[in-house]
């Protein structure tokens, strides 16, 4: 296991003990792991975006810290179309797969939802579109696909 994955499962542990929330410091956090803060950051930014359902607070500099919550949609066509709406006009397929496993772990997607939607975007399923197009494609894609899921 990466340390990028172990970092995030610590906070997605702390969060869960937290109800949702954790306040964090990112040199404590690099400290107990080992890792340089630009590690944190990196878990930061890569892995609770508000795409994938997250907001993050931070204040640098002595006493400053790091406060991560979960969005808390009202009923899954809201968030839902929430992702849509912050989708922008190109979309790689590991922010994808990270979009889908997010409404799958948030319980807003099925199991069986994600997996199709995942191969819907996949870079198998545009292997006759321009390397170059690919990333547009896929956003466009994945914006209906769960405009579609929102409208059930």
């Amino acid at each position: 296991m990466r340390i990028s994955d172990i970092i995030t499962a610590y906070i997605l542990e702390q969060m869960d003990r937290e109800g949702g929330a954790a306040e964090l410091q990112r040199n404590t956090l690099a400290d107990q792991f080992g890792c340089v803060p630009s590690q944190i950051s990196y878990v930061l930014t890569s892995r609770f975006t508000p795409e994938q359902g997250y907001i993050v607070e931070s204040r640098r500099g002595g006493g400053g810290y790091i406060r991560i919550r979960r969005v808390q949609a009202v009923d899954t066509p809201s968030m839902l179309m929430h992702v849509v709406a912050s989708l922008g006009d190109v979309l790689a397929p590991e922010a994808a797969a990270s979009i889908l496993q997010s409404l799958l772990y948030e319980g807003q997607i099925s199991k069986e939802a994600a997996v199709l939607c995942a191969a819907a975007v996949s870079d198998k399923a545009f292997r006759d579109v321009r390397p170059d197009q690919r990333d547009r494609v896929r956003a466009t894609m994945l914006k209906q696909l769960l405009a579609t899921l929102a409208a059930k």
